[in-house]
């Protein structure tokens, strides 16, 4: 088992193996990454259910793989896949598959951060994500700030330059829909020598790409849209071409580059996501587009129905033009996705709402085929009552899925009635 920088797979430059980057999403999320296989021609990357590989001599690598914590054919087509699909047209980054999307946002700040460094994250981030920060490296040594970041101002102060070393963006954020600047955010991050994070996992590569935009690192929750089918849990890092570490990092191979820093971390951590779940986010990632353009029609007719229910105090949907980041949302994305929030006037009228819906089902999670329905302040963010990231409690969170949306306005005008 190798504990320093695994392999990366050999990729031959001959017909057999195209250059993708050139060429559409929906082209992208298809074929990159997955030639059929040099052997029988299957059009599908095979599941490598393997843990360890013959070697011809030793170090003798075929195609640079040793044992599969290190790499895995599966989870390299993957890999090689999502770098695809968040890269800008024309240009490469490097993906990172892992077992959960907090595997990935651990492994990242392992890689980035030291005990005594600051990292800023939003004042509305992900439940999960603020538990990581504040209860697992807090006591680490890592001082964070939650900021407004759609407040430049604010986010500049909040900027300490030599101690931040990250700046974690969401946008949209989960599950309050806010929608931050990721261009001016890139700029404030650069210039006080932090990287720039943007967690995806909402909007899609399909919808939104950050690095294209000026971040460091995209994050995904994979388990969500890319998967898209409530049947896998994964996460991943796409790393942009030549990002460095911040400050005076260098990482334990002893460069600056910090997708190598991610790789060491991926391989000495084992995070990793294993053969099937691979095989299963790399089969949904084929299809997101037109999943995502049913999810954007869907969740417009939702959130406008919603709009004009006397039931419905508030409504909070990018697609909205009353949405403070519309015109924002409409540069940077190309539609505005399957997230709809609500609220509902009081707490017990959102759990009643919550109950009573059929089509939607009560779950947490978000992104695949089917509606979901919850409320946040007691399922998703319940780690962050009491704090200064906690939620109304009158608010209603939809995932608004891909079946006929007739059935959905029924259903919600039903459990509002």
């Amino acid at each position: 088992m190798s504990t320093e920088q695994p392999h990366r797979p050999e990729q031959p430059s001959d017909p057999a193996h195209p250059d993708w980057s050139s060429t559409g999403f929906a082209t992208r999320a298809i074929h990159a990454g997955q030639d059929p296989e040099a052997t029988t021609g299957a059009v599908v990357p095979p599941i490598y259910q393997v843990s360890t590989y013959k070697q011809d001599g030793v170090g003798g690598l075929r195609g640079g793989y040793e044992y599969s914590r290190s790499a895995n054919p599966t989870r390299t087509a993957l890999e090689e896949a999502l770098a695809a699909a968040e890269a800008p047209a024309g240009s490469t980054a490097r993906g990172f598959a892992f077992a959960s999307g907090l595997a990935a946002e651990d492994t990242l700040l392992r890689a980035v951060l030291r005990p005594g460094d600051h990292l800023v994250v939003p004042d509305d981030a992900y439940g999960g994500t603020y538990r990581l920060v504040a209860r697992v490296f807090g006591p680490w040594g890592i001082d964070h700030t939650a900021v407004d970041l759609t407040d430049l101002a604010a986010v500049g102060a909040a900027l300490e330059p030599g101690r931040t070393r990250v700046l974690w963006v969401e946008t949209p954020t989960n599950p309050l829909l806010g929608v931050s600047d990721i261009r001016a955010l890139a700029g404030l991050a650069h210039d006080a020598g932090a990287v720039l994070v943007v967690d995806n996992t909402f909007a899609t590569p399909y919808l939104q790409q950050p690095i294209a935009l000026g971040a460091d690192v995209v994050v995904h929750s994979t388990t969500k849209y890319i998967g898209g089918h409530s049947d896998v849990v994964g996460g991943a890092l796409v790393v942009a071409d030549g990002a460095q570490l911040p400050g005076d990092l260098s990482s334990p191979t002893g460069t600056r580059d910090l997708a190598d820093a991610a790789a060491f971390h991926q391989n000495s951590s084992g995070a990793v996501a294993g053969p099937f779940d691979a095989w299963l986010t790399l089969r949904g990632l084929k299809t997101l587009a037109v999943r995502m353009d049913r999810h954007n029609a869907n969740a417009a007719a939702v959130a406008q129905f919603l709009d004009e229910h006397p039931g419905v105090r508030e409504v909070i949907y990018p697609g909205l033009k009353s949405h403070p980041g519309h015109e924002l949302a409409a540069q940077q994305m190309t539609g505005f996705g399957g997230m709809v929030s609500f609220r509902a006037g009081s707490e017990a009228k959102a759990l009643e709402i919550c109950a009573r819906t059929r089509v939607f089902t009560l779950a947490e999670s978000l992104g695949g085929v089917e509606s979901l329905i919850e409320h946040p302040g007691r399922m998703t963010h319940g780690s962050v009552a009491g704090t200064a990231l906690e939620v109304p409690d009158d608010l209603v969170r939809l995932s608004v899925g891909i079946e006929d949306v007739a059935d959905l306005l029924a259903d919600l005008e039903a459990a509002l009635a």
